[in-house]
């Protein structure tokens, strides 16, 4: 369950914002505490992007209210323009200057401005400023790079200075629009955790936008599931994963098996067998069962049979896909190392506990 907090760096309330008769944010609301790292999460076109245009003052909502720092900066008849929002963004496509150095690029939020931008550090001096981007160039590992043009950097090393740029002000918040869509998947992984890092060095709270599960997981301390234009749940990563709230997010998180079935009391009777359920229940409903929960045994007598449909290797996992009982289509998850062969009969079981939903 998520508790509101009294040390929210950002605090979005019952959000809206419509875009030629057509809703893309409808009612969200979450928040970031204090250093903490949120992650919304969510499908194409679910809003996340805009909700995060919203917290930044790109865009202006048609309805709810926005706080940074427990001040409103949108809504309740208040509006702050972006540069007084005390944010630091960092976009999808970095943004970059191609036509300036790296330290130039960092230097850019420190200066020009300055006069117009108490919260930027506005009083720093040449001989400050230059330490400050010493500071941030040294904190995401690019003190060597100050002299270098975007272009002679890798994707990864772009993707750092565009951070440096959004903390070099020093603010208390930072919004990451999709920050790794660009990179390589190996690089991806690396960049996502060094990133991570430095902003919990740095104490810096992060809104941070994503499609990406795994990514959210990794890199969040809580993850915030947003579709249809709203949050629909809002907590730790294992705990929203381990216990959706809706049938939505459980079917949206981790290629849920959603199975049918006729509960009485602490399990349900699905196609499957006999279920232990997370919580009580009864009449039909739908119970999600996780990849990672069917096991897969040679055919025996007495358990589930299932016929290998198809292999999918990952390198650090595999999906088998089974035809089931009736024809059901079942995704399991399992090591790589297992011997799995297309066409072939097999037995399953489900292991765990499930969650399940009125079958409405």
């Amino acid at each position: 369950m998520d508790v509101k907090s009294e040390t929210a760096a950002v605090r979005a309330s019952e959000l809206r914002k419509h875009f030629n008769g057509s809703t893309a944010v409808d009612g969200a609301s979450f928040e970031v505490e204090e250093g903490g790292i949120l992650a919304l999460l969510g499908p194409s076109g679910c809003g996340k992007t805009t909700a995060l245009r919203l917290v930044a003052g790109f865009e202006t909502p048609d309805g709810g209210s926005i706080e940074v720092g427990g001040k409103v900066v949108a809504g309740r008849g208040k509006w702050t323009p972006p540069e007084r929002r005390r944010v630091g963004m960092v976009f999808q496509d970095y943004a970059l200057f191609p036509h300036m150095t790296v330290r130039r690029n960092v230097a850019f939020g420190l200066d020009g401005v300055r006069s117009r931008l108490p919260w930027r550090a506005a009083a720093l001096g040449e001989g400050r400023q230059a330490r400050r981007v010493d500071q941030v160039l040294e904190m995401v590992g690019l003190a060597h790079a100050g002299g270098k043009m975007p272009h002679e950097l890798s994707g990864g090393e772009q993707q750092r200075v565009a951070l440096a740029r959004a903390l070099a002000p020093n603010p208390p918040v930072a919004l990451l629009d999709e920050p790794f869509s660009n990179l390589d998947a190996g690089l991806r992984v690396r960049v996502r955790s060094e990133v991570r890092d430095i902003l919990r060095e740095a104490g810096c709270a992060a809104v941070w936008v994503t499609h990406d599960q795994e990514e959210a997981f990794a890199a969040a301390d809580r993850v915030g599931v947003m579709l249809a234009g709203r949050v629909r749940q809002i907590g730790p990563p294992a705990e929203v994963y381990a216990s959706p709230q809706t049938l939505e997010v459980a079917a949206f998180l981790g290629d849920a098996n959603i199975v049918e079935g006729e509960a009485d009391g602490a399990f349900v009777t699905t196609a499957l067998g006999r279920l232990p359920t997370r919580s009580p229940a009864s009449g039909r409903v739908k119970a999600v069962v996780r990849p990672e929960s069917i096991r897969i045994e040679p055919k025996e007598a007495g358990l589930t049979p299932a016929r290998v449909a198809a292999r999918e290797f990952y390198g650090h996992h595999q999906v088998v896909l089974l035809d089931g009982p009736g024809g059901m289509r079942l995704r399991a998850r399992m090591g790589p190392a297992v011997p799995i062969v297309p066409g072939e009969d097999m037995s399953i079981a489900v292991t765990g506990i499930v969650a399940v939903f009125p079958d409405d």
